[in-house]
């Protein structure tokens, strides 16, 4: 492995060539079972055909414009995405590149409704203890973590953490005086699979409609047909004012999105915001065949019932050492009493590769792709380690 990068990732003894499908292959030649999808990126798994001839047939054609024009693909994109979106009451998009630069964005947009209609002093942006939203100074902001806030202060002003699932708490921060948003992931991924109460966004959800308090959702992780729902938030049965996108939303090209509603769609005004990569064509190509492949009912429920399999399947050991299963859709948290990263190296050694989220929580994010087979043979390797 190459030392020339800097020293920010705690990485595991491998490097890989290639991959097809939910394998992937080492420069040795060794073949990997995929249960992670690059963190929820490839939605598709690895050379999917569809994506490899879009992109590669995008690139012979245009590759990148400026936003001072419009390209036809990331024009069509667009139009698909808000369409995809439109039933949790999107109706305009900004297209961005990254998970961050999308949240930022909705911060924005937050807080410019909330100065134009109320005027100075109405800028908090509400986040939940545990959330993950970023890694600029500002989404870090929003991160209510603390060991992500290590040596990197001071840190944008205007933020506050609440605890998750406690309404009371919720109440007493969502002030319409100072708040002008309210940003919540639906299953909160970086801090260990953990979904939302459905009490709890429906009280989330009545504040900030009562109180002119745009409801945020960051759908970066848990977005794109994740949860088996295309959105997470349809689950919830609630329309928020603006959700962001990311990681699987082009399947493996950087790519991000800012989705807002009524409220929220016409804040932003010419020179508001900007994206040097946002809507590039390459990633507008990909996310079309995302769209066209994910958006659609069976597939969604194929999600879904592949993650209750593996669900059924890791309740069915029955193993003291599990201590808590959670999750939607193919997003789920396995809580284990030993070191999460000891199983990830175990499972390394035996071509199996997993995530951890927390000290203590083994999390899988598979590819959509994943055939039950697959499902059975990468538990089967857990097994023998746990």
């Amino acid at each position: 492995m190459t030392d020339v990068f800097m020293n920010t990732y705690h990485r595991l003894p491998v490097t890989f060539t290639h991959g097809q499908g939910v394998w992937l292959t080492d420069a040795a030649g060794n073949r990997y079972l995929d249960f992670t999808s690059g963190i929820a990126v490839n939605c598709l798994g690895h050379g999917h055909p569809s994506l490899v001839k879009a992109v590669s047939d995008q690139a012979a054609r245009l590759n990148h414009v400026c936003n001072y024009y419009q390209s036809d693909v990331s024009a069509a994109f667009a139009e698909q995405l808000v369409a995809a979106c439109a039933p949790a009451g999107m109706r305009k998009v900004f297209l961005a590149n990254s998970g961050a630069e999308a949240n930022e964005g909705a911060c924005k947009i937050a807080r410019k409704y909330s100065l134009k209609k109320y005027g100075p002093g109405r800028h908090i942006i509400v986040t939940l203890k545990g959330s993950f939203h970023g890694r600029t100074i500002t989404t870090l902001s929003a991160t209510g973590q603390d060991k992500f806030h290590k040596d990197f202060g001071p840190f944008t002003e205007g933020f506050r953490f609440i605890p998750a699932g406690d309404i009371t708490a919720l109440e007493q921060a969502l002030d319409q005086t100072s708040v002008a948003g309210l940003l919540i992931e639906a299953i909160q991924g970086e801090s260990g699979i953990l979904p939302q109460g459905a009490a709890y966004i429906e009280a989330a959800a009545k504040l900030c409609a009562e109180r002119d308090i745009l409801l945020m959702f960051d759908e970066i992780q848990c977005g794109i047909g994740r949860t088996g729902t295309f959105l997470a938030c349809e689950a919830y049965r609630v329309k928020p004012d603006i959700v962001t996108l990311a990681k699987g939303l082009s399947a493996g090209v950087p790519s991000g999105a800012v989705l807002a509603g009524d409220k929220a769609a016409d804040v932003f005004e010419t020179g508001d915001h900007g994206s040097t990569f946002g809507g590039n064509p390459l990633a507008a190509a990909a996310g079309l065949v995302v769209l066209e492949t994910v958006n659609n009912p069976a597939f969604l429920k194929g999600i879904a019932g592949k993650g209750d399999r593996i669900r059924a399947a890791l309740h069915s050991w029955n193993h003291p050492r599990i201590k808590d299963i959670r999750g939607r859709g193919l997003m789920i948290g396995v809580d284990i009493a030993s070191p999460a990263w000891d199983i990830l190296e175990a499972a390394l050694a035996k071509g199996l590769l997993i995530l951890s989220a927390g000290a203590n929580t083994l999390r899988f994010l598979p590819p959509y792709i994943i055939t039950d087979d697959e499902i059975d043979q990468g538990l089967d390797i857990l097994k023998g380690i746990v």
